[in-house]
């Protein structure tokens, strides 16, 4: 039985994306929004629930999609000098803190990081659940993942991705946005950050206090959604 490829950006080129297996649920789903996006088809479109489809299963592959942009973000600097410069508590956006837990149960700690490192701790984490295949099935049985997928265990893992990976984006433009400009990855960034809300909007994957921190970048983008929806 295949499975996706670990990957934790390391620099410009190294990322390797987490893929889906040809002719699986997951790879069936990554489908659709691959065609719609690719005809020129709206946001909107590329991340409504298709026709018949498990919404579960849905969310599960575009978890794995999203966290292939941020990685793809996040490797073009990860290995800039500058990152070190920021010390634990550092980087993060104005009037917040994200800090990291390590462990679990009794034995669950809470540190605090720069938020170079909390980057990377969330990239290596997300690519860990999403190699468990008794958490992310990629094989023939769809009816085994949906089964999978559509447990409360599967939701709440979602949930926490979707959030971690949104504090990420929260991170690359308090702290890195200027040098992604730089770069000239900053369209690329904004396009990769709307997509990603039009799914959380779509599906209210994010709470509303979660999104403070980006207020002035989330407001407008769920604006046009809304607009776009005719809401």
């Amino acid at each position: 039985m295949a499975s996706a490829r670990s990957a934790l950006p390391t620099g410009a080129g190294t990322f390797q994306p987490l893929r889906h297996r040809s002719g699986t649920l997951r790879d069936r789903l990554h489908g659709y929004t691959k065609q719609t996006l690719g005809a020129g088809g709206s946001l909107n479109d590329a991340v409504a629930l298709p026709q018949g489809e498990s919404c579960a299963g849905w969310v599960a592959v575009h978890a794995i999609d999203f966290y292939n942009d941020v990685s793809t973000i996040w490797a073009v600097m990860a290995e800039d000098p500058y990152l070190d410069s920021f010390r634990p508590g550092e980087g993060f956006p104005s009037g917040v803190e994200y800090r990291w837990s390590e462990g679990s149960g009794r034995d669950a700690t809470t540190v605090s990081v720069s938020a170079p490192v909390y980057i990377e701790k969330v990239l290596q984490w997300i690519a860990d659940q999403i190699n468990d295949e008794t958490k992310f099935p990629d094989d023939d049985d769809e009816a085994e993942a949906l089964r999978v997928f559509q447990t409360p265990q599967f939701a709440a893992l979602c949930g926490q991705i979707f959030r971690r990976l949104f504090r990420v984006y929260g991170i690359i433009y308090s702290s890195f946005f200027g040098t992604l400009e730089a770069l000239q990855m900053a369209p690329h960034l904004n396009t990769c950050f709307k997509h990603f809300m039009f799914f959380c909007t779509e599906f209210g994957l994010l709470p509303e206090r979660e999104m403070e921190p980006l207020e002035v970048l989330v407001k407008p983008i769920r604006k046009q959604y809304h607009l776009s929806k005719g809401k």
